[in-house]
């Protein structure tokens, strides 16, 4: 039988909300997430097992760790685990555009279809989606909210504060 349970960790963007399934991170929600999961698919409430990911999430806020290595446990379908994992692999202070991450899927028209993978991250920050940008340089999309996706990327030093407008 799979247990879930969740964590409450204060952050400069409010409550996260860290999920483990089966002592692996499994999700990772900020406040008012669009599409999160309803607070019964959370599990119970944990006080320990979450060491590692609120270490990991510090250092990030402190700008102290640039890469995490937490185990994670996504669920998705195929197509969502292989943008997920292309996101993975897009370096801390950078970003990507949606059409680049749909060429790299070999799939160049896919764009709309990244876009909705990417919103259906369950896992932010860690598995960083702020990190894709629209076309035109515009922040788009962001299920944590578009401010937060700017602080995410200032923090990272992606952009100067207010290079990129909020689309």
């Amino acid at each position: 039988m799979t247990m879930t349970e969740h964590y409450l960790l204060e952050s400069p963007l409010g409550t996260l909300t860290l999920v483990n399934t089966d002592g692996v991170m499994s999700g990772l929600y900020l406040p008012d997430h669009k599409r999160g999961p309803k607070p019964e698919a959370l599990g119970e409430r944990a006080h320990r097992g979450f060491e590692q990911a609120v270490l990991e999430l510090r250092e990030y806020f402190e700008r102290k760790r640039t890469v995490f290595t937490l185990p994670l446990a996504a669920r998705g379908t195929e197509f969502q685990t292989r943008v997920w994992a292309l996101l993975r692999g897009i370096p801390y202070g950078e970003t990507r555009t949606y059409a680049q991450l749909a060429d790299a899927i070999g799939n160049p028209a896919a764009i709309r279809a990244v876009g909705l993978a990417n919103g259906r991250n369950p896992i932010s920050i860690v598995v960083p989606c702020h990190r894709v940008i629209g076309s035109d340089g515009g922040l788009t999309g962001y299920a944590g909210g578009l401010e937060r996706k700017s602080f995410l990327l200032e923090l990272e030093g992606a952009m100067r504060p207010r290079q990129l407008r909020l689309a």
